[in-house]
């Protein structure tokens, strides 16, 4: 069990992708993302999403994001960011996205 304060830390945020481009150099397929989280600035992410989305659907798609781990190094790219999703039956990402548009940066609650 955690404490509500170690939740707490945990900076849950909303973001659009503004920048999708393929990653050759990951082990497993994946995506490089550019993320907008309003005044919080535009952060980078690696998402293994490839199986439920084509680099042209996730363009200016909300998503569900953690923002405040220390960035982490995948391959030749560092991902600032950890983006959100749900495993389906077969071990493949479902984004969680808001299910109304909000604003950049909205914090989840």
């Amino acid at each position: 069990m955690i404490s509500w304060q170690d939740f707490e830390k945990i900076e849950i945020r909303t973001g659009t992708i503004i920048e999708v481009n393929d990653f050759p150099n990951a082990r497993k397929p994946a995506y490089q993302l550019t993320i907008d989280f309003g005044s919080l600035g535009i952060k980078k992410s690696s998402a293994q999403i490839t199986h439920h989305y084509t680099k042209e659907s996730l363009l200016n798609k909300q998503i569900v994001a953690i923002v405040n781990f220390p960035p982490k190094q995948i391959a030749n790219f560092f991902s600032e960011c950890l983006v959100l999703g749900v495993y389906d039956e077969n071990n493949h990402v479902i984004l969680l996205q808001p299910d109304k548009p909000t604003l950049n940066g909205q914090p989840i609650g």
